[in-house]
C-alpha cells in the first residue's frame, strides 16, 4: 500500500460521513406540489398494451391518418432549405398572420400581434398559467377534463376548483353551479369546449353571461379552444366552428385563447400551437415562451402555414369522416348491455358509462389485457368521470366496428 494511503482512506471517509448523512436529513426529492401531480393514468393503461400488435388503440386523442403530404412536404422542403435555426419567439411572421387571418375569418378581427406560437397546444396551457396564476390562487374548472389542463395550475401552486357536468342524453352545464363558484377573488376559469372527454360544447348564450360575470369580478377566462372546427351541429348550415369567446370578447378583456394544430389538422405528433391573448401580456408572453422553448421549430412553422392555408379541405373532410363515426360509435355502444353512451356535440370522443365500474382505470388495463381493445378510464379525467370510459372515434368504421365486437364479447363473457 502507497504511503499515506490508510491515513488517506480514513481521512476522506471522515469528511464523506456528514455529508452522507445530511443526505438522509434533506432527500433528493421533487417539490411537495410535483409529488402530489396525478400521473396520467391515459399512459398508464395504454403502457399496458403498447408493443403489442393485437391491442387496438383508442385510448389517445388523435386519429388513425398521417398527416396530409402536402403539410408534410412543406416541412420536408423547410429541412432542405437549411431552416433549423432558432426563430422569433412570437413565431414566424408568416405563420401568425395565417393565423391571424383563419381566426379573423372564424370569429372577429384579430391582429397578428395578439398570437403567439408555441410548442404544442400544451406550452401554450403551461406559458398562459404561468402568466397569470400565483400560488395559492383560487382556479375553477369544469370537469370532467382533460388532466393537463387541469393539473398545469396545480404546478404552480393554484387551487384547483372542479365544477362537473352533469351526466344525461348528453353532457350539459349547470351554469348556476359554475357562476356560484366564480367568487370574487377568482383568479381563472378553465373552459374546454368542444370538451374532451365529453363532447360538451358550450352555448353563446351561457358564453355571454360568464363574459359578463368575470368582467364583472376580473377573473381571467383561459378557453383551450383546440376542439373548435370539431363540431356537429344538426343544421346543414350552421357554421362548422364551435361558440367561442374570441366571438364576443373585446381585445382588452381577461381572455386567452389556446389552440393546437394537433386535432384538425391531424398533425399531433408535430407539436405546434398558439395563443390568443390581450395585447399588455404579449411582452410578458415573449419571456416566458423564450424560458420555456425559445421558439418553435422553424420547419415545423412552416409546415403550420400550409395546413392554415389548404386547411378547409382537411378540416371538411374530417369533420365529414367524424361525424359518420360518432353516429356509428354512438348506436352501437347504447346497443350494447350494460351501457348509457351520451351523444357529444363535438370533439372526437364518446365518454360513456358502464354499469357496476367503480374503477375504470382497472377496467380499461383488464380490456388491454382480455379484449386486446384500448380505451381510457374515466378517473383520468377527475373523480367526475368516475365509472365511466373514453373512446376516441377519429378511425375508420371498420377498425371501430372491430373494437365493439371485442368489447361486446368481453362484457358477454
Amino acid at each position: 500500500m502507497p504511503r499515506f494511503g490508510r491515513a488517506s482512506a480514513t481521512l476522506a471517509y471522515r469528511f464523506r460521513s456528514p455529508d452522507i448523512a445530511m443526505s438522509l436529513d434533506h432527500p433528493a426529492v421533487a417539490r411537495a406540489v410535483v409529488r402530489q401531480l396525478e400521473a396520467s393514468r391515459i399512459r398508464e393503461v395504454a403502457n399496458v398494451g403498447m408493443g403489442r400488435d393485437d391491442v387496438l388503440p383508442f385510448w389517445f386523442g388523435e386519429p388513425d391518418q398521417v398527416t396530409p403530404e402536402f403539410i408534410r412536404d412543406a416541412a420536408k422542403a423547410g429541412l432542405d432549405d437549411g431552416d433549423t435555426f432558432y426563430t422569433h419567439n412570437y413565431g414566424i411572421p408568416p405563420l401568425r398572420a395565417a393565423i391571424a387571418a383563419y381566426l379573423s375569418a372564424l370569429h372577429q378581427p384579430i391582429d397578428a400581434s395578439r398570437i403567439a406560437v408555441t410548442s404544442s397546444g400544451v406550452s401554450a396551457l403551461m406559458v398562459l398559467s404561468q402568466l397569470i396564476i400565483n400560488p395559492g390562487d383560487r382556479v375553477v374548472a369544469v370537469t370532467p377534463l382533460w388532466p393537463n389542463v387541469a393539473e398545469i395550475p396545480k404546478i404552480l401552486g393554484g387551487d384547483v376548483v372542479r365544477v362537473a357536468l352533469q351526466f344525461g342524453q348528453t353532457w350539459e352545464l349547470d351554469l348556476q353551479l359554475l357562476l356560484d363558484a366564480l367568487t370574487p377573488g377568482t383568479r381563472a376559469v378553465l373552459l374546454n369546449s368542444p370538451n374532451n372527454p365529453t363532447g360538451w360544447v358550450m352555448p353563446r348564450e351561457q358564453q355571454e353571461i360568464v363574459l359578463a360575470h368575470c368582467r364583472r369580478h376580473g377573473i381571467w377566462i383561459v378557453a383551450d379552444d383546440v376542439y373548435e372546427r370539431l363540431v356537429y351541429t344538426e343544421r346543414a348550415d350552421a357554421p362548422q366552428c364551435a361558440p367561442s369567446f374570441l366571438d364576443i370578447a373585446d381585445a382588452d378583456d381577461r381572455l386567452i385563447s389556446s389552440n393546437s394544430f394537433s386535432k384538425s389538422w391531424l398533425m399531433t405528433g408535430w407539436r405546434l400551437g398558439w395563443l390568443v391573448a390581450p395585447p399588455t401580456l404579449m411582452t410578458d408572453i415573449g419571456k416566458l415562451i423564450e424560458y420555456n422553448t425559445s421558439c418553435a421549430p422553424g420547419f415545423v412553422q412552416r409546415a403550420g402555414v400550409v395546413a392554415i392555408e389548404r386547411g378547409d379541405e382537411i378540416i371538411g373532410s374530417t369533420v365529414a369522416r367524424y361525424r359518420a363515426a360518432r353516429d356509428f360509435l354512438y348506436q352501437r355502444l347504447n346497443a350494447l348491455p350494460g351501457i348509457t353512451a351520451p351523444r357529444p356535440k363535438g370533439a372526437m370522443y364518446l365518454f360513456f358509462r358502464v354499469d357496476g365500474v367503480d374503477d375504470s382505470l382497472a377496467l380499461c388495463k383488464q380490456l388491454v389485457r382480455d379484449a386486446g381493445l384500448g380505451l381510457a378510464p374515466g378517473n383520468a379525467f377527475g373523480p367526475e368521470g368516475e365509472g365511466c370510459v373514453r373512446w376516441c372515434f377519429a378511425s375508420s368504421l371498420e377498425r371501430l366496428e372491430d373494437g365493439v365486437q371485442r368489447l361486446e364479447r368481453f362484457l358477454l363473457a
